[in-house]
């Protein structure tokens, strides 16, 4: 019997797993609880990474956005609309069509909050100012990027139109004003968002395509616009053999200095402080 698993950000490419796959998933992150460094930092011989594990993965402050975005989590989830949305990805199993009801995306795609409240606590962090986001769907994760810093920029890329009316609409419920919302397949818009930008990129959250050819395309593009303190997050670095391959390739390569696996999402690090590569893989 098929298993729909809730992962995954992105409308268009909805995770559908069999039970074998589920039971593998459950064995690496297994392995990964077993293996990983603490999660409270010690022993950890990077300043960098110790700091942020206390600072950032660590911090309990229960923040002023948190529980007017989950609100609107909460209205997605009981949401009975019906929508029809283009399907630029790699096509879904989940649904027998393309009509679907808003709480069903909300049911299988948005990001857990662990996931979607720590990249709000990193772009505070790191005062991320120019943030891109690969894969809006109904805008849950959006909206924690643009609180973690009201000045910065967010520009987001969706290919369903229809679902990201819906991301439109919570925006303007929550009354956030610094996110720029970019329709159309990413294949043809990333190119020009990143021809338009005006500055280099601070953060990019990349959940649009689980498939080893897309990621990896997208992230050579983003290469030529990150600077040494930028952070690229990778979702389900861990979900299929192709998202695996991806992941190691960009641990490899020459630009990166850093990374840091948190089994469900991958950070890569560009800074030149680590003069030779580190990879840490760190309970979360």
């Amino acid at each position: 019997m098929p298993i729909v698993l809730k992962r995954g950000n992105d409308v268009n490419t909805p995770i559908f797993v069999s039970m074998y796959s589920k039971i593998k998933l459950a064995n690496k992150y297994m392995h990964y609880w077993l293996t990983a460094h603490n999660g409270k930092g010690h022993g950890m011989h990077s300043p960098f990474v110790f700091d942020f594990i206390t600072q950032v993965l660590n911090d309990k402050r229960h923040f002023y956005a948190y529980d007017t975005i989950e609100a609107a989590r909460k209205r997605l989830l009981s949401d009975d609309r019906r929508i029809v949305i283009d399907d630029f990805g790699a096509g879904s199993r989940i649904f027998q069509s393309n009509e679907r009801l808003v709480r069903g995306i909300a049911q299988s795609s948005l990001k857990p909050k662990k996931y979607s409240q720590l990249l709000f606590r990193m772009v505070q962090y790191f005062q991320s100012g120019t943030i891109i986001e690969l894969g809006t769907s109904l805008g849950i994760t959006t909206s924690y990027l643009a609180s973690g810093n009201a000045q910065a920029e967010v520009i987001t890329l969706e290919g369903a139109a229809t679902v990201a009316s819906i991301a439109k609409e919570n925006f303007g419920q929550l009354q956030i004003n610094n996110i720029q919302q970019v329709l159309g397949n990413f294949d043809d818009t990333l190119p020009k968002v990143l021809a338009q930008l005006q500055k280099p990129v601070d953060m990019v959250f990349v959940d649009g395509n689980h498939r080893y050819a897309p990621t990896m395309a997208y992230f050579e593009q983003l290469l030529h616009h990150v600077h040494e303190y930028s952070v690229i997050v990778l979702d389900d670095i861990h979900w299929s053999s192709e998202m695996e391959q991806a992941w190691h390739e960009v641990q490899n390569h020459p630009q990166v200095s850093l990374t840091i696996d948190l089994f469900f999402i991958g950070l890569v690090f560009f800074r030149k402080e680590h003069k030779e590569k580190q990879h840490f893989t760190v309970r979360y």
